[in-house]
């Protein structure tokens, strides 16, 4: 920890030129200092707001409260006028440890308390007994997506009131600022407290520890004017305050460091949350705006997206109005559907910088008991929060990932090292070989696992990271994830296994045992889905090691074995491409799980442009068909980039909308905050956040394709966007960054500018040309007629 604070003299002028802004460290002293302050916030734009016309119920939350957050420190508020109440989390408030034994199933133990779960740091509630919404008129709270502020006005007796929410990464606080118009005053009290049970805590703050070690602490603090402000027994009290702001903060001792057990002992997480309120509470609720909206509008400025007009009767609708009527009416709404990208591009900004990743469900939480602990599931869910970064001008947002799997490597190299080739595990080596590193299904921040053993999921979590250095061209990130790239192919060097095709008496390597996620039998060697990923490792280590200059000889026998690797076949009896080494259909034909499709997304592999067999395209197509076009929401949005890259507009389009549909009684869809509901039974749904950025992801594949060396413009759009529209600031493998017009379903313009690009080819409508360019510069390209 760096205890210098950082110049305030030009401080955020730079930071919104360089992105330093996104890469602030996580809960330590360096965070909390305040930087110098812009003189004016940037003006509202509608076209970028959701609004609602009822506050959220404190008993829902979890599918209509609010979210912000900072990266690192998140809430969910209800934005009632008689009670605000915020439940909030930090990223690193897990419970559980190493977990780092296996049962007689030979699966890790997956509780709360062994593996651990994810859970609320506090409670703020902000009473205003006279304010009760059946007391006040005009109600309206509205979620400013590129400021990253809540608002909420109305009135009461002729008196307007308004408060704003938002959480600050460069003053790593959250702040609630209460004004009014009309000579109104403010009287209440606001309560802080914790969620585990703590006791002996003061009315501004409390601090209390895990079985695991983890200490945390939370602090607020409060000042009005025009009236007073002071403690009340276990309370604060406001009387007859014009304006009353509202700091809080807290956090934990976690560090990414497994040397130190993941802890900072040096870190009294209560003492610095005071000193990081103290520190905010020096400057003015506006100026802390001010700070707060430059730093978000550095990185949710550099993606715009419009798909077309909206009606006035459509705008004319709150959120949740305009989600049913969408569904109901079947009518386009571009408009929302361009707000629904930039939704998931803010829960992107407020839950990935500077801290740990995102799981399943970000930051935000309405208990300390979320499904599936809120983990960091490796076969589909982790993956799938980040596919949306790059190409929707996030990239530095994707450093959590990376961050979190370099803190991570050298445990699960013990783990696997220690436990892999146990007996009780069915997944060992059958070759009784053990090198590299591999993990759980899922995984904690503490070095642990959870569920079965997950072989292949070292391939897909690599093959991750390599896609980011794709496209963003950085050789530090590269440098940085090359020992996981090596350490995952030393895995597998030791676990493939020589086997004989029956009809070809070819020799080739196969995948030991598996279980292709989440389905079929426990046991099957060959899985496609191993297959397809580690292809595709051993080509991305190819890769790595070139440019880096590094292992020339282990990159020459990686790629022999990339050689024999069998690569999966239609079966004659389905005529799908075969999930598993066999003619037959051994599971679920509508299963959520698009696993033997890997090729197609997020690998391309399999190509609908003449590189791949065209048996293999037609089989890959026939599985996407019979997998159905109705499913769970990330199960729906990766079906939709699927059939982006297969150039099906229609079919990518409509799982796009029926992401869209509203969520009912818990069914799967969206909530009236517009966060995914996933339905695990008949009138329970739950908050997964996947969807939210997935579905964003196939929006941005139908708009642009991207590989090294090839760019398709436009190779999936829909009718209902075809009419006019634009997308700027797409990032686009190969290193470069795209902005996009069309009109009347065709390109008008393109510029491309290179991050680290020199050649690519742009295709639209069978015609390709060729662009070279520097590092640095950008290119133009018009007239594209079909």
């Amino acid at each position: 920890m760096d205890p210098r604070p950082p110049s305030r003299r030009g401080f955020l002028a730079l930071a919104a030129a360089t992105g330093a802004l996104a890469s602030l460290p996580a809960f330590t002293a360096t965070a909390g200092a305040a930087p110098l302050r812009p003189a004016e916030a940037p003006a509202a734009d509608p076209r970028h707001q959701l609004w609602w016309r009822a506050p959220a119920d404190e008993h829902s939350l979890i599918t209509q409260g609010l979210p912000v957050g900072n990266g690192r420190l998140g809430a969910l508020a209800t934005n009632d006028p008689g009670r605000e109440l915020l439940l909030v989390t930090d990223a690193t408030m897990w419970t559980g440890g190493r977990n780092d034994t296996l049962d007689s199933d030979g699966q890790f133990p997956y509780g709360r308390d062994d593996f651990g779960s994810l859970t609320l740091l506090a409670r703020l509630a902000v009473d205003l007994p006279d304010h009760d919404l059946s007391a006040v008129t005009g109600y309206r709270r509205t979620l400013d997506l590129a400021q990253g502020v809540v608002t909420t006005s109305y009135v009461r007796s002729g008196v307007t009131y308004r408060r704003q929410l938002f959480a600050s990464r460069p003053d790593d606080v959250i702040v609630l600022h209460f004004t009014q118009s009309g000579g109104g005053r403010y009287t209440g009290t606001l309560t802080l407290e914790g969620t585990h049970g703590e006791t002996g805590g003061a009315a501004d703050s409390f601090a209390g520890a895990f079985p695991n070690g983890l200490k945390y602490g939370a602090a607020v603090t409060a000042h009005g004017s025009g009236g007073s402000v002071h403690v009340d027994g276990g309370h604060i009290a406001f009387s007859g305050c014009r304006e009353l702001t509202v700091i809080l903060s807290g956090g934990t001792n976690y560090a990414p460091d497994a040397a130190a057990h993941y802890r900072d002992p040096s870190l009294d997480p209560l003492a610095l949350a005071h000193a990081k309120v103290g520190a905010a509470a020096r400057h003015s609720a506006d100026v802390l705006l001010r700070t707060h909206t430059a730093d978000h509008g550095a990185l949710y400025d550099r993606f715009g997206l419009s798909l077309g007009t909206s009606s006035p009767e459509q705008r004319s609708l709150d959120a949740w109005e305009r989600i049913q009527a969408r569904a109901r009416d079947g009518e386009p709404d571009p408009e929302l559907e361009a707000l629904y990208v930039q939704f998931g591009r803010y829960l992107m900004i407020s839950g990935s910088r500077g801290s740990l990743p995102l799981g399943l469900q970000g930051l935000w939480l309405d208990g300390n008991d979320p499904d599936w602990m809120g983990d960091y599931h490796t076969d589909i869910n982790l993956q799938m929060n980040y596919w949306a970064a790059d190409r929707a001008g996030l990239s530095p947002c994707f450093d959590a990932l990376t961050d979190y799997c370099l803190a991570q490597l050298p445990s699960w190299t013990d783990l696997t090292r220690r436990l892999f080739n146990d007996p009780r595990n069915r997944y060992r080596n059958s070759s009784g070989r053990n090198a590299g590193w591999t993990l759980a299904i899922s995984t904690n921040p503490h070095g642990g696992g959870g569920w079965w053993w997950h072989p292949a999921g070292n391939a897909w979590l690599a093959n991750t990271l390599f896609e980011h250095y794709e496209f963003t061209h950085s050789r530090t990130h590269l440098a940085k994830i090359y020992p996981l790239l090596k350490g995952a192919c030393e895995f597998w060097e030791a676990r493939l296994l020589t086997t004989t095709l029956p009809d070809t008496g070819r020799e080739v390597l196969v995948a030991d045992s598996d279980w292709s996620p989440e389905q079929g039998p426990l046991d099957a060697k060959g899985i496609t889905y191993a297959q397809e990923l580690v292809w595709a490792l051993f080509g991305n280590y190819q890769s790595a090691a070139a440019e880096l200059g590094r292992d020339a000889d282990h990159a020459r026998t990686v790629g022999a074995l990339r050689e024999r690797l069998y690569l999966p076949a239609v079966s004659p009896k389905t005529g799908w491409l075969e999930e598993w080494m066999s003619p037959d259909n051994l599971g679920e034909t509508t299963h959520r799980h698009l696993s033997p499709l890997i090729g197609l997304f997020p690998g391309d592999r399999i190509r609908p442009d003449g590189s791949t067999p065209a048996g293999i395209v037609t089989g890959a197509t026939a599985l996407l068909t019979a997998r159905g076009m109705n499913s769970f929401g990330w199960a729906n949005a990766w079906r939709a980039l699927c059939w982006a890259r297969l150039k099906n507009a229609g079919k990518a389009y409509q799982l796009v909308v029926n992401n869209l549909r509203p969520s009912e009684n818990g069914s799967n869809g969206t909530a009236p905050n517009l966060f995914d509901i996933y339905e695990v039974s008949p009138g329970r749904g739950i908050f997964q956040i996947d969807a939210n950025f997935g579905t964003p992801a196939a929006v941005a594949e139908m708009l642009l394709y991207s590989r090294p060396g090839r760019l398709e413009l436009l190779p999936a759009l829909p009718d209902a966007w075809a009419a006019a529209g634009s997308v700027t600031g797409a990032g686009a493998r190969g290193g470069f960054v795209v902005d996009l017009h069309w009109r009347d379903g065709t390109p008008t313009e393109v510029r491309i500018r290179s991050v680290g690009g020199t050649m690519t080819s742009v295709g639209y409508a069978g015609r390709s040309r060729t662009v070279r360019i520097r590092p640095g510069e950008s290119v133009t390209l018009r007239e594209f007629a079909r």
